[in-house]
């Protein structure tokens, strides 16, 4: 581990000096690309350097209770002694979580999807919900929330809804509300007080910069068309709408939320970046999942990971066994207690994962 780390600390060093060359000044993409990979490496060298002190400070405390004292400079070194054993054992833990490979997708800015499922208008109703749950929790994280596309219900919910999450760490915190999400409650359709199950689903995709994946023209059909609102009836008689279908693997966008074609199209390409950039990535990751099956998955949207039930106020996550009986909070944007409860379980899973391959 140390050896990684003293390696981390010299690339450190070695980012420092080319961060200050005059070619590296003047060439924006890769003072940006070196920026950001100090970036995501200085929080690991501040500890690792912490670290080396506190070590250093034990062997000079060890020096000195091998000196002639008295009993009470002895009492003293033995306290400072154990304490910076302590401090030693707990940097030594944080150090092996820095060393978990980072998710290269945390920093970025979040697409957020949500689709109405199982349960027809309550499964829309269930999948407005969620987009309130989540607005409000990226209010409470300061995160900028903008809806691109969406397809409401006449009752108030949403066939499909499609928004942009701008924030720090959006993606990293997000990205693990992927899958299908199931409700149990009494609809406000239902007059006879039965439970109804139904489900949404919801899709996590990292912002794609055009660096990261290229979109030629040549393989992208565009097409326009009039916008239509709830029901089917035109909201706007021009053809503003449109469609981006990217040819070589079939991802279609529509997009009509904006009265302007150009604008509607802009938005459809930052979908499709994403969506394309997405699915290659998953097809990169298969290999790797059929090694290691993660205790929180990200990838497989068809997989059912959290049941709101409404009579009991329950929350349960299927994939790490938890139930908080705070459903009413929960719906409020307060997700910080599941979510941390993920991030602990994937860590933890990716640190044992790491301590198998050393």
């Amino acid at each position: 581990m140390y050896d990684r780390l003293q390696a981390v600390e010299d690339r450190y060093d070695e980012l420092n000096e080319l961060l200050s060359d005059p070619d590296v000044v003047s060439d924006p993409k890769r003072l940006r690309d070196l920026s950001k990979e100090q970036s995501g490496i200085t929080a690991t060298v501040e500890a690792y350097r912490e670290y080396k002190n506190v070590n250093a400070q034990i062997d000079e405390t060890k020096e000195l209770l091998s000196e002639k004292l008295d009993d009470e400079m002895r009492e003293m070194a033995k306290e400072e002694f154990a304490e910076l054993q302590k401090e030693k054992a707990e940097l030594e833990e944080r150090l092996k979580l820095l060393l978990v490979p980072k998710d290269p997708n945390d920093d970025k800015n979040v697409i957020l999807e949500i689709r109405g499922a199982a349960g027809g208008d309550e499964a829309a109703l269930f999948a407005g919900d969620l987009f309130r749950m989540y607005s409000k929790y990226a209010e409470s994280r300061g995160w900028k929330v903008e809806i691109m596309d969406a397809n409401p219900t006449g009752i108030g919910g949403y066939k499909e809804i499609i928004a942009m999450m701008n924030g720090n760490d959006a993606f990293s915190r997000m990205k693990y509300e992927n899958g299908a999400h199931r409700v149990q409650r009494v609809p406000e359709t239902e007059s006879g007080g039965r439970i109804h199950t139904s489900t949404a689903t919801v899709a996590i995709l990292p912002e794609a910069e055009e660096v990261e994946i290229e979109l030629h023209d040549k393989d992208i059909r565009t097409d326009t068309f009039a916008s239509t609102g709830a029901g089917g009836q035109s909201v706007n008689t021009t053809m503003s709408a449109v469609r981006l279908t990217h040819i070589p693997t079939g991802i279609v966008v529509s997009m009509q939320d904006e009265r302007s074609q150009l604008k509607n199209k802009d938005k459809a390409m930052k979908v499709l970046r994403a969506r394309v950039y997405d699915k290659f990535e998953r097809e990169a990751r298969e290999e790797y999942d059929a090694n290691r099956k993660s205790a929180v998955g990200t990838g497989d949207r068809s997989e059912r990971i959290r049941t709101y039930n409404y009579p009991q106020n329950r929350v349960t996550d299927h994939r790490i066994g938890l139930t908080i009986q705070k459903l009413d909070q929960i719906m409020e944007g307060k997700l910080d207690e599941v979510i941390d409860a993920l991030i602990l379980e994937d860590q933890t899973s990716k640190l044992e994962h790491l301590n198998d391959a050393n």
